[in-house]
């Protein structure tokens, strides 16, 4: 729905073995963590492993949250993506993807709970954390 806003511009930041970014939700209404289906995030085409969601002060691995209805993301919050990216803190643009997949468990069509894909890019240079 707001797939341009995803990324906060200018919020990459690395300690050289693990980069982060914050990231908007997609959406107008605020989801609960069970509604967060998948996400990816890259950096110079480099995906992340070990990837790390944290919301409300929580940080939750991304299969935990399938079971997470205690906390929920809000349109005017961001939550912070990180995972294990070797990325120097340096002048260098990069180019940083997030994609990611997310139920809407109010709106049921015939093929069952709607589930929306987005993905949003943005060049940014990495901050020492």
């Amino acid at each position: 729905m707001i797939p341009d806003r995803i990324i906060e511009q200018d919020t990459l930041t690395t300690d050289g073995t693990r980069a982060t970014v914050e990231i908007r939700l997609p959406w107008y209404r605020a989801l609960p963590g069970s509604c967060i289906s998948e996400v990816s995030f890259a950096v110079d085409g480099v995906p992340a492993e070990s990837l790390r969601w944290t919301m409300n002060g929580r940080t939750f691995a991304i299969p935990e949250l399938a079971d997470e209805a205690d906390e929920w993301w809000f349109p005017t919050d961001s939550v912070v993506v990180t995972g294990d990216i070797e990325l120097p803190a340096d002048d260098h643009e990069h180019r940083v993807d997030i994609e990611l997949k997310v139920y809407i468990p109010y709106i049921v069509t015939a093929h069952g709970v709607l589930r929306i894909e987005e993905h949003d890019n943005k060049t940014m240079k990495a901050v020492a954390a």
